[in-house]
């Protein structure tokens, strides 16, 4: 069913760095007056984008209009799959699996954030980076692309004291188990940075139509990997009931801890 409210100013794509960040502001406040959980993955997306920004700023990368050209495709893939699932049409496959999470109360916010990840970075990031500038430059942009991916990562430890807020005995286990959520993160983002790059080497070559077949192919693959992060088996199942049963505040307050 299409939601009338959501904003309309992201339906038109965004063409500058700048105007991602007031599209993703527009789907994080929305999610707050909405107590909709789509925010908690819209927050922290944007603080990943800020320090994108401000990384070109510092000429972090080696090229910094080509960088923000691959933010700005990549961003645009998020944006426009919120606006096409709100407005009852249908995203990719694994968009799907992330946006209806967000419908139920039992996923952790580690889950949420987790099924995000899994369709941008394991599919978006791929096709982002293919569309970005031509097959025989490829190569030239692996390094930024894994700076990008560094930047991500450098967003794991504050991810961290901010599940512990959400859920209070995590920052305990933690102190006993080691960083928990950290490792798993990491491992997730580690596993797709790597398969994005493959991903954007073997669409780089093809064309329009084989590319469209590929990444069919590789959402449906994706879409079955968000079932694993929904239902990790009895145990883990169990696990993450203790946890939602542990976690505190409203949507719109855990949205705000991760903002």
């Amino acid at each position: 069913m299409a939601d009338t409210s959501f904003p309309s100013a992201i339906a038109t794509p965004a063409a500058t760095i700048d105007e991602v960040i007031v599209q993703l502001t527009a789907i994080v406040e929305w999610s707050k007056q909405n107590n909709s959980r789509m925010g908690y993955f819209a927050a922290l997306y944007r603080k990943v984008t800020i320090q994108v920004k401000q990384g070109i700023a510092e000429n972090y990368f080696a090229d910094g209009p080509r960088m923000e050209r691959l933010d700005v495709i990549f961003a645009n893939r998020y944006i426009h799959a919120c606006y096409l699932y709100q407005t009852g049409q249908t995203p990719t496959k694994c968009w799907v699996r992330a946006f209806s999470a967000t419908q139920h109360w039992w996923p952790i916010v580690l889950q949420h954030l987790l099924l995000g990840m899994n369709a941008h970075i394991n599919l978006d990031l791929g096709i982002a980076a293919a569309e970005t500038v031509p097959p025989e430059e490829l190569q030239n942009l692996k390094g930024d692309f894994e700076k990008i991916n560094q930047v991500l990562a450098g967003l794991v430890g504050g991810v961290q004291s901010e599940l512990a807020d959400i859920w209070p005995i995590l920052g305990l286990l933690n102190r006993f188990l080691g960083s928990v959520e950290t490792a798993i993160i990491n491992f997730s983002m580690d596993k797709a940075r790597d398969a994005a790059w493959s991903f954007a080497e073997k669409l780089s070559p093809l064309s329009e139509v084989q590319r469209k077949q590929a990444i069919v192919e590789k959402d449906d693959m994706m879409a079955l990997f968000s079932n694993v992060i929904s239902h990790p088996g009895f145990y883990g199942s169990l696990i993450i009931g203790i946890i939602r049963l542990g976690e505190r505040g409203t949507t719109r307050q855990r949205i705000e801890i991760l903002e």
